[in-house]
């Protein structure tokens, strides 16, 4: 066999959930632990336009935030903090103690904070002139 490497720049959603798989299937060999699951939530107008979405996973008794959104109109009215308020009490339900969470300065580190996260890392110039801030919340029995 002779590999062939080629420009791929934009993989199609069915190629990321391929590599997805992949990776899933080796870690959860390397660890023992096929627990891992989606974890979700949105928030829909009046009209079913989403209009927020907060989405990453449980593994292995930890979770990933990896996206967090509401739409600029919908913004300041709490619907953030519900979508993490919401990802925070499923992830204990499945027996997370642990959820970790990546936002830019002008993003919304401070809300994560408030939240209970705590600030890991800090990634300067992450893009240039910006951080990129890691955080984490641990999980206990009675806090959110």
């Amino acid at each position: 066999m002779n590999p062939h490497i080629e420009p791929q720049h934009a993989l199609s959603p069915k190629e990321l959930d391929a590599i997805e798989v992949h990776l899933y299937e080796h870690n959860s060999q390397a660890t023992g632990r096929h627990d891992g699951q989606g974890l979700g939530f949105v928030i829909h107008d009046d009209l079913g336009r989403m209009i927020g979405v907060a989405a990453g996973y449980t593994w292995a008794g930890i979770s990933e935030l990896r996206q967090m959104w509401v739409d600029e109109r919908y913004r300041r009215r709490g619907y953030a903090r519900a979508l993490l308020n919401a990802f925070v009490a499923e992830a204990r339900n499945r027996g997370v103690h642990r959820i970790w969470v990546s936002s830019y300065d002008f993003q919304a580190p401070e809300m994560y904070e408030k939240a209970g996260f705590k600030r890991m890392a800090e990634l300067k110039d992450w893009p240039e002139g910006h951080i990129n801030v890691v955080l984490c919340k641990i999980l206990a029995d009675r806090d959110e």
